[in-house]
């Protein structure tokens, strides 16, 4: 209880709107993550390079809508995590970001490959930069469309649209 408070605390005071509880030690093979994400955080699009990075997201608290893209942005999968314990599996060199639809979310998240910030991951784009003067914009309308999505309002499979255009 004391943890997700601090967590929640760090990820609000954070500009960023999140805080990663790092649970592994530097160097490791294996990394797991405690993310405390609030509903304004934004995460550019991205992917991580290496075919052993397989990325495990494990809802603990909250509801998300991960989102999938091609290499032009086009979104090809929506998935989301609404009952604990939910999971999703990302494949290596996939595209995708994911959005609060929560006040704050708590994610248990694993991946294999030792953490280098040159090569964990790279950064679509196609889409905008964290704090830039549009990444509010998209984040909001990839919000819309997985609220819109989850309510049944729009068919997911028939609307492959460039997202932000």
């Amino acid at each position: 209880e004391q943890e997700i408070s601090d967590g929640l605390l760090k990820a609000r005071n954070s500009p960023r709107h999140r805080h990663p509880s790092i649970l592994h030690n530097p160097g490791d093979e294996f990394n797991r993550v405690l993310n405390f994400t609030l509903k304004e955080s934004y995460m550019q699009p991205h992917h991580h390079p290496g075919n052993e990075k397989v990325e495990e997201i494990y809802l603990i608290q909250g509801r998300i809508a991960v989102f999938f893209f091609d290499d032009i942005g086009i979104e090809v999968d929506l998935v989301f995590l609404e009952k604990e314990p939910d999971y999703v599996r990302i494949p290596a060199f996939t595209w995708h970001t994911y959005v609060m639809l929560s006040e704050y979310s708590i994610t248990f998240e694993t991946m294999m490959g030792r953490y280098d910030p040159k090569t964990w991951k790279e950064f679509a784009d196609w889409a905008p930069q964290e704090n830039s003067s549009e990444s509010r914009k998209y984040l909001n309308f990839l919000k819309e469309k997985a609220l819109k999505i989850s309510d049944g309002l729009i068919n997911k499979s028939s609307k492959k649209l460039k997202l932000g255009g």
